[in-house]
């Protein structure tokens, strides 16, 4: 069985007991959340498609860690005119566990 849940913004095909990054979360480590914007249910071949929800159905995870990914730079540069400009980013991530998917 498995889902594909908006998180965050995002939408992941999810299964039980996947672990997976998303953006950044505001629970605190080891807490439970549960997300009920679910697109669409497949269980055995049996697919349940919403619109645009699935009413009642929910998916459960539990936060594992926070965490930073890689950094990722930027540079811009313009030929012949001396301008050259580097910036850097990490984008915070938050590492989830899927508990259950209740449809």
């Amino acid at each position: 069985m498995y889902a594909i849940v908006e998180i965050a913004g995002q939408q992941f095909k999810v299964a039980k007991d996947q672990k997976l990054f998303v953006h950044r979360l505001q629970d605190a480590e080891g807490a439970s959340v549960s997300f009920d914007k679910v697109l669409l249910t497949d269980s055995d071949g049996k697919v349940n498609v919403g619109t645009p929800c699935i009413q009642d159905a929910t998916v459960s995870a539990k936060i594992l860690n926070h965490l930073k990914g890689d950094k990722v730079i930027v540079f811009k540069k313009k030929r012949r005119k001396g301008y050259q400009k580097q910036n850097s980013h990490r984008q915070c991530f938050t590492r989830i566990q899927i508990e259950s998917i209740n449809a």
